[in-house]
């Protein structure tokens, strides 16, 4: 990864380093997590100490932000104490999609027993909802840009990590390049790294980025930061 540094507009955007939480048992198993509270698996804490070294030697980070979920307040705070001991910050509206009575199900599985679920997270639609109090795309997306955006104003001319979930980080892409392919699958404690300017513009310097972790160290089936969420 060529690293990122400030330059002579260093004053008007905010660096935000975008992470996916580590691995989890459910993830591997396929397990469709959504809001339901899982640990990070051995694997996933060590994918976290792994990030957290590489970003413990980069630019000074500022500050840690991070969905309430323990997959990823675990995660985050692995990095945070990498990264200068810092507290982490919790924000709900970093939480992964609310996935309704897809929840706790196999993937493989969800379309026979819950089938009214698995359509509605299937449709091609982005504004359906999800029975049993899952979210629509629409609202998915309102939510974490509203809550990056918030951070990145807060932030201007500091680095600063946020640690969420797959389908939160599809929406952060969608909404710094709108007109580009939609993103097949987001690696777990992969580095994405963006920029919030002034004006509400947002660019991407670095995505997908697991150059921190070997082939080994991953789940390459990225079940959980493709359409599934996780």
């Amino acid at each position: 990864m060529a690293e990122s540094s400030f330059d002579s507009d260093d004053r008007v955007y905010a660096e935000i380093i975008v992470v996916r939480h580590g691995e989890t048992s459910w993830n591997a198993e396929r397990k469709i997590q959504g809001h339901l509270d899982v640990e990070l698996n051995d694997e996933g804490r060590q994918q976290a100490v792994r990030v957290a070294e590489r970003l413990s030697k980069e630019a000074k980070i500022s500050y840690v932000y991070s969905s309430d979920l323990k997959r990823a307040f675990e995660t985050a705070q692995i990095i945070a104490a990498k990264c200068g001991k810092l507290e982490v910050l919790t924000d709900r509206d970093l939480r992964e999609r609310h996935l309704g009575d897809m929840q706790g199900l196999v993937y493989q599985e969800a379309s026979k027993l819950r089938p009214e679920a698995y359509k509605a997270f299937s449709s091609n639609r982005t504004d359906v909802d999800i029975p049993g109090g899952g979210e629509s795309l629409d609202k998915l997306y309102d939510r974490c840009t509203s809550a990056l955006q918030r951070i990145g104003d807060k932030h201007k001319g500091e680095r600063v990590v946020v640690v969420t979930h797959g389908g939160v980080i599809r929406s952060l892409h969608e909404r710094a390049r709108p007109t580009a392919r939609k993103i097949e699958k987001i690696l777990n404690t992969s580095v994405n790294v963006f920029r919030l300017y002034e004006g509400d513009k947002w660019t991407i310097q670095v995505w997908g980025d697991v150059s921190h972790l070997d082939q080994n160290g991953f789940l390459q089936s990225g079940f959980g930061g493709d359409r599934t969420s996780g």
